[in-house]
Formats: C-alpha cells, sequence, structure tokens
C-alpha cells in the first residue's frame, strides 16, 4: 500500500525515479511550489548513506525530489527540513551544497561547450565569433566571459541584434577551458543540439551565479 502523501508538499515535488510515456516533464519545487519544465529544476536523491545527492541528469534511481534552480531554495529545503520529510528518511546534506550545485552546473556548461568545439560547433576569440555572427546559417549562442571588458561585450552583443540569445555566465578561465586555452572573453556556438543543451544547463546556473555578474577586474579581449 503507497504511503499517503505529505499534505504541505507541493505535488509533483518528488518523482520515483522512472519516466511515464505521454506525461508532461513538469515538477513543482519542494521549497516555492512553482510548477516548471523539470529540465529547469534541481533533482536531488538520497544515496545509500542517507547522503543528498544532486542529479543534475535526473537519471539517478530513488525518489527525486525538485528544486528550482538557485541557492535561495536550497536553503528554504534545508532550513525547513523539507528534503527530510519528502524522503521521509532522515537526510544529511553537506554545508557547501549550493556551491557544489553551482560547481556541477559550471562543469556541465563548459563540457557541453567542449562537445561543440570537437564537433566543429564553437569557436572563440572576437574575430571568429564576430564572423559566426555574420554568418550563414550564424550563430545560435553568443558566449561572453562574465568577467569580460564591457567594450569588446557590447560590440558583439550589437552585432547579435537580440536574434541570438547572449549567455555570460562562465567567467574567461571557465570559458577559455572549453577552447583548451587559459582564457576566452568571447565565443559562439552553430544552430544544434549542443547548442540547445547549453542554454538549457546555463539557464540552471544563472540562478547560481546572477548576483555575481559583472563583478570582479574585467580582462582584456580574447583575438584567438
Amino acid at each position: 500500500m503507497a504511503e499517503p502523501e505529505d499534505p504541505d508538499l507541493p505535488e509533483l515535488a518528488t518523482d520515483d525515479g522512472t519516466a511515464s510515456a505521454g506525461r508532461e516533464p513538469i515538477r513543482r519545487c519542494l521549497a516555492t511550489g512553482e510548477r516548471r519544465p523539470r529540465e529547469a529544476l534541481i533533482r536531488f536523491v538520497l544515496g545509500p548513506d542517507g547522503v543528498l545527492v544532486p542529479d543534475l541528469a535526473a537519471k539517478l534511481p530513488g525518489r527525486g525530489m525538485w528544486l528550482s534552480a538557485d541557492p535561495r531554495s536550497i536553503k528554504t529545503a534545508l532550513d525547513r527540513k523539507l528534503f527530510a520529510r519528502a524522503a521521509r528518511a532522515a537526510v544529511t546534506a553537506p554545508p557547501d551544497l549550493a556551491d557544489r550545485v553551482a560547481d556541477l552546473l559550471a562543469r556541465r556548461c563548459i563540457e557541453t561547450v567542449s562537445l561543440a568545439r570537437r564537433a566543429g560547433e564553437a569557436v572563440c576569440g572576437f574575430e571568429k565569433t564576430r564572423a559566426a555572427l555574420k554568418g550563414d546559417p550564424g550563430a545560435a549562442v553568443l558566449l561572453q566571459a562574465s568577467d569580460g571588458a564591457e567594450d569588446g561585450r557590447a560590440k558583439l552583443a550589437a552585432l547579435a541584434g537580440g536574434a541570438v540569445p547572449v549567455v555570460a555566465v562562465l567567467n574567461a578561465a571557465e570559458l577559455g577551458e572549453a577552447f583548451g586555452r587559459d582564457m576566452a572573453v568571447h565565443a559562439a556556438l552553430a544552430p544544434g543540439g549542443l547548442s540547445r543543451r547549453f542554454l538549457t544547463e546555463a539557464a540552471r546556473l544563472t540562478g547560481f551565479r546572477e548576483t555575481a555578474a559583472g563583478m570582479g577586474r574585467p580582462v582584456g579581449k580574447d583575438d584567438g
């Protein structure tokens, strides 16, 4: 016999780790009750030792618990012991859980850009990025380092003209890592599945980094 649901927990805030054909992939945030597509949320599961594990790919077995992609929701869930209530079990969470999730999301963004580079679907450097924006079929995403110099970023953003999403959630070192170099300030992704995947991951990372955007000393223009 199934256990009764906790009436104080939002409907669809948890799952059993299985997929159902034809079901709309929507979940509610455990902390806020907001109903959103699964890909916009963060799924958590309990490990065998009761430790809370971020399941960013949403593939791990077990009862999944969903949260909005921002540190406030994680703090709320921990403070109100919502994970333990949803899991109906004792839960251990690392004190730096939000930072760990942000690091994992950044890694997924970097790896997606790196995959696009190896597939010939990404370029970096001011001139190559500008050429990609002006080309046919053009760029699907304009990437700019969050700590990049404002003048160069503004020039390429103007060229994108609002038709191309501009994403600045990675810093120059992180963006450079995706291209096998020390630093990159400007990059572009070609249309395709990898650019769509990057936008999904970047949207989640933005929830953790939006307050830090533009902070720090700007780095110069890359000329790759």
